[in-house]
Protein backbone atom coordinates (compact mmCIF):
# COMPACT_ATOMS: atom_id res chain seq x y z
CA UNK A 1 0.00 0.00 0.00
CA UNK A 2 1.05 3.58 -0.63
CA UNK A 3 0.99 5.98 2.34
CA UNK A 4 -2.27 7.44 1.00
CA UNK A 5 -3.84 4.00 0.73
CA UNK A 6 -2.67 3.17 4.24
CA UNK A 7 -4.15 6.42 5.55
CA UNK A 8 -7.48 5.62 3.86
CA UNK A 9 -7.48 2.07 5.27
CA UNK A 10 -6.58 3.17 8.80
CA UNK A 11 -8.95 6.14 8.89
CA UNK A 12 -12.23 4.39 9.86
CA UNK A 13 -10.45 2.37 12.55
CA UNK A 14 -8.70 5.43 13.98
CA UNK A 15 -11.87 7.53 13.91
CA UNK A 16 -13.75 4.85 15.85
CA UNK A 17 -11.02 3.93 18.32
CA UNK A 18 -9.79 7.47 18.89
CA UNK A 19 -13.10 8.50 20.44
CA UNK A 20 -14.26 5.20 21.95
CA UNK A 21 -13.14 6.23 25.43
CA UNK A 22 -15.40 9.30 25.28
CA UNK A 23 -18.49 7.05 25.26
CA UNK A 24 -17.35 5.03 28.27
CA UNK A 25 -19.58 5.48 31.37
CA UNK A 26 -16.48 6.16 33.49
CA UNK A 27 -15.56 9.07 31.24
CA UNK A 28 -19.06 10.50 31.58
CA UNK A 29 -18.79 10.17 35.36
CA UNK A 30 -15.66 12.34 35.26
CA UNK A 31 -17.80 15.17 33.92
CA UNK A 32 -20.07 14.95 36.94
CA UNK A 33 -17.08 14.93 39.28
CA UNK A 34 -15.91 18.17 37.68
CA UNK A 35 -19.37 19.66 38.11
CA UNK A 36 -20.10 20.12 34.40
CA UNK A 37 -22.46 18.54 31.89
CA UNK A 38 -21.49 15.78 29.51
CA UNK A 39 -21.68 18.22 26.58
CA UNK A 40 -19.47 20.77 28.32
CA UNK A 41 -17.00 17.98 29.11
CA UNK A 42 -16.98 16.81 25.48
CA UNK A 43 -16.38 20.28 24.02
CA UNK A 44 -13.86 21.43 26.60
CA UNK A 45 -12.25 18.03 27.03
CA UNK A 46 -11.52 17.98 23.33
CA UNK A 47 -10.63 21.65 22.78
CA UNK A 48 -9.22 22.48 26.22
CA UNK A 49 -5.73 21.59 24.98
CA UNK A 50 -5.83 25.01 23.24
CA UNK A 51 -5.85 26.69 26.65
CA UNK A 52 -7.90 29.66 27.79
CA UNK A 53 -9.14 30.92 24.43
CA UNK A 54 -12.44 32.40 23.26
CA UNK A 55 -15.33 30.20 22.19
CA UNK A 56 -15.04 31.58 18.66
CA UNK A 57 -11.52 30.18 18.44
CA UNK A 58 -12.73 26.80 19.68
CA UNK A 59 -15.54 26.74 17.11
CA UNK A 60 -13.06 27.49 14.33
CA UNK A 61 -10.74 24.69 15.48
CA UNK A 62 -13.50 22.09 15.87
CA UNK A 63 -15.14 23.15 12.63
CA UNK A 64 -17.99 20.69 12.28
CA UNK A 65 -19.91 21.62 15.44
CA UNK A 66 -22.27 24.58 15.28
CA UNK A 67 -20.69 27.69 16.86
CA UNK A 68 -23.67 28.22 19.17
CA UNK A 69 -23.40 24.67 20.49
CA UNK A 70 -19.66 25.10 21.00
CA UNK A 71 -20.22 28.32 22.92
CA UNK A 72 -22.81 26.69 25.16
CA UNK A 73 -20.46 23.89 26.18
CA UNK A 74 -17.26 25.91 26.36
CA UNK A 75 -18.64 28.81 28.41
CA UNK A 76 -20.53 26.49 30.77
CA UNK A 77 -17.35 24.57 31.59
CA UNK A 78 -15.22 27.72 31.85
CA UNK A 79 -17.45 29.03 34.64
CA UNK A 80 -16.49 26.02 36.76
CA UNK A 81 -13.07 24.66 35.77
CA UNK A 82 -10.12 25.85 33.61
CA UNK A 83 -10.08 24.39 30.08
CA UNK A 84 -6.64 22.80 30.46
CA UNK A 85 -7.82 20.98 33.56
CA UNK A 86 -10.75 19.50 31.64
CA UNK A 87 -8.40 18.49 28.81
CA UNK A 88 -6.08 16.81 31.32
CA UNK A 89 -9.04 14.93 32.82
CA UNK A 90 -10.09 13.86 29.34
CA UNK A 91 -6.58 12.60 28.61
CA UNK A 92 -6.50 10.70 31.90
CA UNK A 93 -9.76 9.00 30.95
CA UNK A 94 -8.31 8.08 27.56
CA UNK A 95 -5.32 6.46 29.32
CA UNK A 96 -7.59 4.63 31.77
CA UNK A 97 -9.71 3.28 28.93
CA UNK A 98 -6.61 2.20 26.99
CA UNK A 99 -5.19 0.30 29.95
CA UNK A 100 -8.51 -1.39 30.68
CA UNK A 101 -9.49 -2.24 27.10
CA UNK A 102 -6.20 -2.72 25.28
CA UNK A 103 -4.06 -4.10 28.10
CA UNK A 104 -0.30 -3.99 28.43
CA UNK A 105 0.73 -6.97 26.30
CA UNK A 106 3.11 -7.17 23.38
CA UNK A 107 0.41 -6.21 20.82
CA UNK A 108 -0.44 -2.99 22.66
CA UNK A 109 3.23 -2.14 23.05
CA UNK A 110 3.84 -2.60 19.33
CA UNK A 111 0.69 -0.67 18.42
CA UNK A 112 1.77 2.20 20.67
CA UNK A 113 5.21 2.25 19.05
CA UNK A 114 3.89 2.35 15.48
CA UNK A 115 1.26 4.96 16.33
CA UNK A 116 3.88 7.06 18.07
CA UNK A 117 6.06 7.12 14.98
CA UNK A 118 3.12 8.13 12.81
CA UNK A 119 2.09 10.88 15.23
CA UNK A 120 5.63 12.24 15.40
CA UNK A 121 5.86 12.32 11.60
CA UNK A 122 2.49 14.01 11.08
CA UNK A 123 2.47 17.56 9.72
CA UNK A 124 0.48 19.78 12.07
CA UNK A 125 0.37 22.81 9.76
CA UNK A 126 -3.11 24.35 9.84
CA UNK A 127 -4.24 21.85 12.50
CA UNK A 128 -4.08 23.73 15.82
CA UNK A 129 -6.09 21.18 17.77
CA UNK A 130 -3.87 18.29 16.72
CA UNK A 131 -0.74 20.32 17.46
CA UNK A 132 -2.07 21.28 20.90
CA UNK A 133 -2.86 17.67 21.76
CA UNK A 134 0.51 16.43 20.53
CA UNK A 135 2.16 18.87 22.95
CA UNK A 136 0.15 17.57 25.95
CA UNK A 137 2.20 15.36 28.31
CA UNK A 138 0.87 11.79 28.56
CA UNK A 139 0.32 10.93 32.25
CA UNK A 140 0.51 7.14 31.88
CA UNK A 141 3.48 5.44 30.16
CA UNK A 142 1.89 1.98 30.00
CA UNK A 143 1.45 0.42 26.51
CA UNK A 144 -2.35 0.40 26.54
CA UNK A 145 -2.51 4.04 27.59
CA UNK A 146 0.04 5.12 25.00
CA UNK A 147 -1.80 3.22 22.27
CA UNK A 148 -5.10 4.88 23.21
CA UNK A 149 -3.50 8.33 23.21
CA UNK A 150 -1.86 7.61 19.87
CA UNK A 151 -5.27 6.82 18.38
CA UNK A 152 -6.74 9.96 19.93
CA UNK A 153 -3.97 12.06 18.38
CA UNK A 154 -4.30 10.48 14.94
CA UNK A 155 -8.04 10.99 15.12
CA UNK A 156 -7.50 14.71 15.68
CA UNK A 157 -5.02 14.69 12.80
CA UNK A 158 -7.58 13.14 10.46
CA UNK A 159 -10.25 15.57 11.70
CA UNK A 160 -7.96 18.54 11.10
CA UNK A 161 -7.02 17.29 7.65
CA UNK A 162 -10.68 16.77 6.75
CA UNK A 163 -11.58 20.29 7.85
CA UNK A 164 -8.85 21.71 5.61
CA UNK A 165 -9.97 19.53 2.71
CA UNK A 166 -13.62 20.48 3.15
CA UNK A 167 -12.83 24.17 3.00
CA UNK A 168 -10.57 23.63 -0.05
CA UNK A 169 -13.49 21.85 -1.73
CA UNK A 170 -15.61 24.96 -1.32
CA UNK A 171 -17.87 23.35 1.26
CA UNK A 172 -18.91 24.77 4.59
CA UNK A 173 -18.59 22.41 7.57
CA UNK A 174 -22.38 22.14 7.73
CA UNK A 175 -22.56 21.16 4.06
CA UNK A 176 -19.91 18.49 4.62
CA UNK A 177 -21.87 17.02 7.53
CA UNK A 178 -25.11 17.01 5.50
CA UNK A 179 -23.40 15.27 2.58
CA UNK A 180 -21.97 12.63 4.91
CA UNK A 181 -23.52 9.27 5.84
CA UNK A 182 -25.57 10.66 8.76
CA UNK A 183 -27.08 13.54 6.79
CA UNK A 184 -29.53 15.77 8.62
CA UNK A 185 -29.38 13.58 11.75
CA UNK A 186 -25.64 14.21 11.91
CA UNK A 187 -26.16 17.94 11.44
CA UNK A 188 -28.68 18.03 14.28
CA UNK A 189 -26.35 16.05 16.54
CA UNK A 190 -23.65 18.63 15.86
CA UNK A 191 -26.00 21.44 16.90
CA UNK A 192 -26.90 22.81 13.45
CA UNK A 193 -30.51 23.98 13.21
CA UNK A 194 -32.69 23.54 10.08
CA UNK A 195 -33.55 24.53 7.42
CA UNK A 196 -30.68 22.75 5.68
CA UNK A 197 -29.37 23.28 2.14
CA UNK A 198 -30.02 20.55 -0.49
CA UNK A 199 -27.54 17.68 -0.31
CA UNK A 200 -27.41 16.43 -3.90
CA UNK A 201 -24.87 18.90 -5.35
CA UNK A 202 -22.58 18.49 -2.32
CA UNK A 203 -21.82 14.77 -2.42
CA UNK A 204 -19.18 14.87 -5.17
CA UNK A 205 -17.32 17.66 -3.40
CA UNK A 206 -17.36 15.72 -0.13
CA UNK A 207 -15.90 12.65 -1.84
CA UNK A 208 -13.13 14.83 -3.26
CA UNK A 209 -12.50 16.20 0.23
CA UNK A 210 -12.22 12.64 1.59
CA UNK A 211 -9.51 11.87 -0.98
CA UNK A 212 -7.65 15.07 -0.13
CA UNK A 213 -7.89 14.16 3.56
CA UNK A 214 -6.05 10.91 2.85
CA UNK A 215 -3.42 12.82 0.92
CA UNK A 216 -2.89 15.33 3.75
CA UNK A 217 -2.75 12.62 6.41
CA UNK A 218 -0.41 10.40 4.39
CA UNK A 219 2.70 12.20 5.66
CA UNK A 220 2.19 10.56 9.03
CA UNK A 221 2.19 7.09 7.46
CA UNK A 222 5.30 7.67 5.39
CA UNK A 223 7.22 7.04 8.61
CA UNK A 224 6.33 3.33 8.25
CA UNK A 225 7.54 0.92 5.57
CA UNK A 226 5.11 -1.36 3.74
CA UNK A 227 5.42 -4.23 6.22
CA UNK A 228 4.98 -1.91 9.20
CA UNK A 229 1.95 -0.30 7.56
CA UNK A 230 0.29 -3.67 7.10
CA UNK A 231 1.19 -4.55 10.68
CA UNK A 232 -0.36 -1.33 11.97
CA UNK A 233 -3.57 -2.01 10.07
CA UNK A 234 -3.78 -5.49 11.57
CA UNK A 235 -3.09 -4.25 15.07
CA UNK A 236 -5.77 -1.57 14.76
CA UNK A 237 -8.26 -4.23 13.67
CA UNK A 238 -7.35 -6.37 16.66
CA UNK A 239 -7.64 -3.34 18.95
CA UNK A 240 -11.14 -2.69 17.64
CA UNK A 241 -12.15 -6.23 18.50
CA UNK A 242 -10.83 -5.82 22.04
CA UNK A 243 -12.46 -2.41 22.41
CA UNK A 244 -15.80 -3.88 21.36
CA UNK A 245 -15.40 -6.66 23.89
CA UNK A 246 -14.47 -9.35 21.34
Amino acid sequence: MTPEQLAAACKPLVLELGEAFARCPSTLRRARLLGISGWAFYITGRAGALGDVRAETVAAALGFIAPEAVTDGWDAAARTVPPLEVAAANLAECCRWGTARLGDGAESSRLAALLGRAVDAADGSGMPLFAAWRAMPVPDPSPGARAAVGMLLLREHFAGAYLLAVRAAGLTPLEAVLAGPEGEAGAAACGWAPPYPPVGPLVRRRLWAEAVTDRLASAAFRALDAAEGAELLGLLGAARLRARGG
